[in-house]
């Protein structure tokens, strides 16, 4: 991952609902530009749109509220005609249609959104990983420690695939970093890559996290 942009397109309405299922997807070395967020921060529609046009994947939020929006009906149209790949993320089949019908895409399950992020992060790592019948992309989570007087940059290297991450979810397993400067460890849920706790470094007795 090298600077790869997403650009969410969403009615206003379903803001709330973005963000939480972005909100470990924003974590990873890329550029998440949720779009009613970019225009309250005092962005243009005209800057807007450059980042649209910038982008390597959009994912359009597809809820009946999405399904009259103007904007997010336009800005599908604009990346699928710049040749920008959409990625649908969708309430309901109905609201998959048009030029987008027969494009794979990820359903939001309300009552379980820890599964639709995970299967959100599979596609996305699908879209962004380089290609090749051997190759395995290194995806990273990089944060400051968050121990008082520290603060230096601890990475999570996510070198399993999807469906490991997965198994490891249904078992109780965690991902885990550690700061090499004060030995704190931090443990991450392997399907959201959401972080759970902070375990300081005289606290450690196995060196090993679960659930328990």
């Amino acid at each position: 991952m090298t600077g790869e942009q997403v650009f969410v397109s969403h009615a206003p309405v379903d803001l709330d609902l973005v963000q939480e299922l972005f909100s470990t997807v924003k974590n990873f070395p890329f550029g998440v530009h949720i779009a009613l967020e970019e225009i309250e921060s005092g962005r243009t529609r005209d800057r807007l749109e450059g980042r649209l046009a910038n982008s390597d994947v959009v994912v359009a939020v597809l809820t009946e509220a999405s399904a009259t929006s103007n904007w997010v009906n336009q800005e599908i149209g604009y990346a699928l005609a710049k040749g920008i790949p959409v990625l649908p993320l969708y309430d309901e089949e109905a609201f998959r249609g048009g030029f987008i019908a027969d494009i794979e895409g990820v359903a939001i399950d309300r009552e379980n959104l820890s599964f639709t992020i995970f299967n959100l992060l599979c596609r996305l790592r699908s879209e962004l990983s380089p290609l090749g019948a051997l190759s395995v992309p290194n995806w990273y989570v990089r944060f400051p420690c968050t121990v008082p007087d520290c603060g230096h940059p601890v990475t999570l290297d996510i070198t399993q695939g999807q469906t490991k991450l997965w198994k490891l979810s249904e078992h109780g397993q965690l991902l885990e970093a550690t700061c090499e400067v004060c030995d704190a460890a931090y443990a991450f849920d392997p399907a959201t890559i959401g972080f759970v706790r902070r375990m300081d470094g005289l606290e450690q007795r196995d060196g090993h996290f679960s659930r328990s």
